[in-house]
C-alpha cells in the first residue's frame, strides 16, 4: 500500500473514528456532539532515533512518509537492530462490529435512551440528575516496512447516570454505569434496580466512621479492579524501568510479591473497552500474568522495553489516538477469580468494612482509593452505610494481606473516563475481578 524505503524501518497507523457524546441535565440535552475523524501517525527509525508525524490528511500519507525518510540516515543493517528485529509481522483482518455499528444509530435514539434513564429516577431527595451517553466506533489499520498488514475494528457504548440526593444540608452523590459493545444490549440491560433505595439509605442512615484505623476490608468487584489497575497495573508498565536500576531490582520476575491467593492478568483479547487484538506497533495481544499465585510473573511491554529487559512482547504499546506515539499502557487488567464464597468472606469478619464503589483512585508504591458507597461489617453481617474518606496502604504490604478471593469475577469500564498517563488521557481500558478480602487496611 505504501512505498517503504530500504535501510530504514517505518510504520503507518491509521484510525477512522466515529464518536457520540450526549449529556442530559434536568431532563434536557445540554451537550450533543457527533464526531467523525480520520488520522494517521507515521514513524521512521534509522537505528539511532525515531522521526514522527501525525496528520488528518490521510490521502497524502506517502508524501509525509517520504519527508520523514529524508531526515533519517541510511542503515543497511536496520533489520538487525534489536528493536526492529523484535517487531512482529502480522497480517490479519478482524471486523466484528460493522453490522451493529453505533454510527448507524440515529442520535435521537441515543438521546431518548439517556433521557428515559434519567426520568426513571423517582425520589423526593433526587435534586440533580445527569445522564452521560458516550459511544465510539473505530477502524484501525497498521502497515510496516517489515510487511505487517493489519485491520481491525473496535466499538464501545455506555451510559453513566449521576444523581445527587439531598436533605437539608446533607447530600450524597451516587451513580450507575454500564459500558458494552452493542447499543441494543445496552438499552435492554441498563438497570436502576435498587439504585434509588440504596442512595436514599446512604443519605438518611449513613453514619460517620467512629474511629480511623486498620480494619479487615472487603472490596467489591469494581473496587478490586481499580485497586489492581492503579496500585499494580501502572507499576507493571515496563517503561518506568528504563534506566532505573533500583526499580528493576525491586521488580524482579520470580519474586514473591503477594498472597498466593492472588493472580493479576492483563489482556487485550477480552471483549469490552480494553479490547486491543493488536497494539499500535502491530504486536498481537497476549494474556499476560503480572502476578501468578503471588509471584511476580511478568510485566507490560512495547518492543523497546521488551528488548531492554530481555523479555517477550506483550502487545501493550498504545496511544490514545493518532496524534500521539505509542507508549506502554494497560488493556483489560483484572484479578483472577478464586474459590472462596463471598458470604464466607463476610462471615469471618467481626468488625470491618465493605467498599462497594469508589469516587477515584491512584497509586504506585502507595495506593489511595476514595470510597463512594461503603458499609460497616459487624459480626459477620453487612450493616449500615458508613462515610469513609479514603482507604490507603503500601502496595506490597496490602498485596500480601489479601486472604480471600471470591469466585465471582466481573470486568467493566467507565463510559466517560479512561486511563491517564503522561499527557495521553483518556485511554479506553477495562478492569475488574472478584470480591477480595484484605485482612488489614488503613481506613480513614
Amino acid at each position: 500500500m505504501y512505498k517503504f524505503q530500504q535501510g530504514k524501518y517505518a510504520d503507518v497507523r491509521i484510525e477512522d473514528r466515529f464518536s457520540t457524546t450526549l449529556v442530559i441535565t434536568d431532563g434536557e440535552i445540554s451537550q450533543c456532539r457527533e464526531l467523525r475523524e480520520k488520522k494517521a501517525f507515521i514513524r521512521v527509525y534509522d537505528g539511532e532515533r525515531w522521526y514522527y508525524a501525525s496528520t488528518d490528511d490521510v490521502v497524502n500519507v506517502q508524501k509525509m512518509l517520504d519527508e520523514l525518510y529524508s531526515y533519517a540516515k541510511d542503515n543497511g543493517n536496520i533489520l538487525s537492530d534489536p528493536t526492529v528485529s523484535a517487531f512482529e509481522v502480522n497480517k490479519d483482518e478482524i471486523v466484528r462490529f460493522a453490522k451493529s455499528c453505533v454510527a448507524d444509530i440515529p442520535v435521537f435514539e441515543k438521546a431518548a435512551f439517556a433521557k428515559d434513564a434519567a426520568a426513571r429516577v423517582k425520589s423526593d431527595y433526587a435534586k440533580i440528575v445527569d445522564a452521560a451517553y458516550v459511544d465510539r466506533y473505530s477502524v484501525y489499520e497498521f502497515y510496516s516496512s517489515k510487511g505487517a498488514d493489519i485491520k481491525y475494528d473496535f466499538q464501545t457504548c455506555g451510559l453513566r447516570l449521576s444523581v445527587r440526593f439531598a436533605k437539608d444540608d446533607e447530600y450524597i452523590d451516587n451513580y450507575r454505569i454500564l459500558n458494552l459493545t452493542d447499543f441494543e444490549k445496552l438499552r435492554k440491560d441498563f438497570s436502576l434496580e435498587g439504585f434509588v433505595e440504596e442512595s436514599e439509605n446512604m443519605l438518611l442512615r449513613s453514619k460517620k466512621l467512629e474511629k480511623a484505623g486498620t480494619y479487615p476490608v472487603i472490596l467489591s468487584q469494581e473496587v478490586t479492579g481499580v485497586f489492581a489497575h492503579e496500585s499494580f497495573g501502572h507499576k507493571s508498565e515496563a517503561d518506568f524501568m528504563l534506566g532505573d536500576e533500583t526499580l528493576a531490582k525491586e521488580w524482579t520476575v520470580g519474586k514473591r510479591v503477594a498472597s498466593e491467593k492472588l493472580s493479576i492478568v492483563d489482556s487485550g483479547l477480552i471483549d469490552g473497552a480494553g479490547y486491543v487484538p493488536y497494539d499500535d506497533e502491530g504486536t498481537r495481544a497476549t494474556r499476560t500474568y503480572l502476578i501468578k499465585n503471588g509471584v511476580l510473573e511478568g510485566r507490560l511491554h512495547s518492543a523497546e522495553t521488551a528488548v531492554y529487559l530481555g523479555e517477550k512482547l506483550t502487545g501493550n504499546a498504545r496511544a490514545i489516538n493518532c496524534s500521539f506515539e505509542p507508549i506502554v499502557r494497560m488493556t483489560t487488567t483484572f484479578v483472577e477469580k478464586g474459590t472462596d464464597k463471598l458470604e464466607d468472606l463476610i462471615k469471618s469478619i467481626k468488625h470491618g468494612y465493605y467498599i462497594k464503589s469508589y469516587k477515584h483512585g491512584s497509586g504506585m508504591s502507595t495506593f489511595t482509593i476514595a470510597p463512594l458507597v461503603s458499609y460497616e461489617i459487624v459480626d459477620g453481617k453487612i450493616g449500615d452505610p458508613v462515610k469513609i474518606a479514603v482507604i490507603t496502604g503500601n502496595v506490597f504490604e496490602t498485596l500480601s494481606l489479601i486472604d480471600g478471593v471470591a469466585d465471582d469475577e466481573e470486568v467493566g469500564s467507565s463510559p466517560t473516563g479512561g486511563c491517564g498517563k503522561m499527557v495521553q488521557y483518556p485511554l479506553n481500558v477495562a478492569m475488574g475481578g472478584p470480591h477480595i478480602r484484605v485482612s488489614a487496611m488503613n481506613v480513614q
